[in-house]
């Protein structure tokens, strides 16, 4: 567990608000116009998105009664088929972290440019992106408790204008602006996966407070409470705002737009007045995630880095928090991006996505897979059949996402999971050697 005082702790309404705040970060203020070339097929997969997503609060909410330490999908992979596949769980997770940041913040350009116009140029663009890691990465080195506070106004400041697009804009929807079921011109169920990967990015952020259990007071009962309920309002403001935004402002539109929910305010209220307010909400949302990202991304080296199969200095800790994992962060990050803008914000945004929905689906799979071990290996007890029947669909929902992100995505995947293989090596050659060391003394 993290050595962090009980003071400076997140208590449930924090650690609910880095649930919420992680989940909705700038993925969903430019989620419509990843989603429109898809067509209106992106709605029915944003239920199943979501059902899937659901399934794996729950099956967190359990785990981390089990076991409320710092490290989440790498605790509970470790504990139920050992270190190797808990290293993977946790590999795989932090290539997520920093590469989901990566694309949070690439979105989150294209609300900057509303009030400034860094998208003039690519260099422009890609210093704005690098802005946008780097700030959220000092935030979280001035100390937990800062991060916390952050975190708290931060999701009410995004969450409200949300609901008000989500809720308002369905007395402006006009269904000719929702287009072709399937703009794809492919097979139905290709489109509908596609959708669903694309997707996936904008739920992942259900496991950030059982990641970073060690720094929630009482882990046992808030981090389940958070995780269930940060979730479902998270669902609530993806079905509302998605639909607003598409009968607002057309899958036409939308494929070129590079700040939908903007326009759709405008689209509602003409001029420009409640578009800016929108884009200042989606900034401060995007803010607000990569704060919280952060800090979840580093908490999972600390777990790793504690059992040593991760190198030992993402352990050091300054102000209750791993200081040298913060770093290392967004400095990865800020590589993946000045790689990937060449191509444009949207397609940016979305291969990045698509390379962290493969990435987070990896221990998503093994954790819900762990469950499903510890249900087997218990028998019998009340709850037991509803826990199973949740556990298989994560477990389900997880293999759908894999196949979703397509052929180029799993294979880029796949290999920067092998890549972590060499370290685990080296790691446990060191581990080894030592003790033989020690023995032999």
């Amino acid at each position: 567990m993290s050595d962090v005082g009980d003071r400076s702790r997140l208590g449930l309404p924090a650690a609910t608000a880095l649930v919420l705040g992680t989940i909705i970060g700038t993925g969903v203020f430019t989620l419509p116009a990843a989603l429109a070339p898809f067509g209106t097929i992106s709605l029915v997969a944003l239920v199943a998105v979501t059902v899937g997503a659901v399934a794996l609060a729950l099956v967190f909410a359990r785990l981390v009664a089990r076991d409320p330490n710092t490290g989440g999908p790498y605790v509970y992979t470790r504990d139920a088929f050992g270190e190797f596949a808990g290293f993977l769980a946790a590999w795989s997770y932090w290539i997520s972290g920093w590469a989901g940041n990566a694309a949070i913040a690439v979105a989150w350009v294209g609300y900057v440019d509303v009030f400034i116009p860094v998208l003039d140029h690519v260099w422009s663009a890609v210093l704005t992106t690098i802005v946008g890691l780097w700030l959220p990465a000092l935030v979280n080195l001035s100390g937990l408790r800062n991060v916390g506070g952050f975190q708290v106004v931060g999701t009410v400041l995004k969450f409200v204008p949300l609901l008000f697009i989500g809720v308002v804009g369905l007395f402006f929807i006009d269904g000719a602006n929702f287009g072709p079921f399937n703009a794809t011109g492919g097979s139905v169920w290709a489109a509908f996966s596609a959708a669903g990967a694309v997707l996936l990015f904008s739920y992942i952020g259900v496991e950030s407070a059982s990641i970073a259990a060690g720094a929630v007071r009482d882990p046992a009962r808030n981090v389940g409470r958070a995780t269930v309920t940060g979730t479902l309002a998270a669902a609530v403001v993806y079905f509302l705002g998605t639909i607003a935004v598409f009968g607002t402002v057309g899958t036409t539109a939308l494929k070129d737009s590079t700040a939908p929910f903007a326009d759709a305010m405008n689209a509602m209220f003409g001029g420009s007045l409640g578009g800016k307010l929108m884009a200042a909400a989606a900034v401060i949302s995007g803010f607000t995630a990569l704060v919280g990202w952060t800090l979840v991304t580093a908490e999972m080296s600390l777990a790793a880095a504690r059992d040593r199969v991760f190198p030992a200095w993402f352990g050091l800790q300054r102000r209750d928090v791993p200081w040298l994992g913060v770093i290392v962060a967004a400095l990865l990050a800020s590589l993946l991006t000045i790689a990937n803008f060449t191509e444009g914000l949207t397609a940016t945004f979305t291969a990045i996505a698509l390379l962290t929905g493969f990435t987070v689906t990896i221990p998503y799979l093994f954790s819900a897979a762990a469950q499903l071990y510890w249900l087997l290996r218990e028998g019998r007890r009340p709850g037991r059949p509803f826990d199973f029947v949740v556990a298989l669909l994560a477990l389900a929902f997880s293999y759908w996402m894999i196949i979703g992100g397509g052929e180029t995505t799993v294979f880029e995947g796949l290999l920067m999971l092998l890549a972590g293989v060499p370290v685990y090596v080296w790691m446990k050659a060191r581990r080894s050697g030592a003790e033989n060391v020690g023995g032999r003394a």
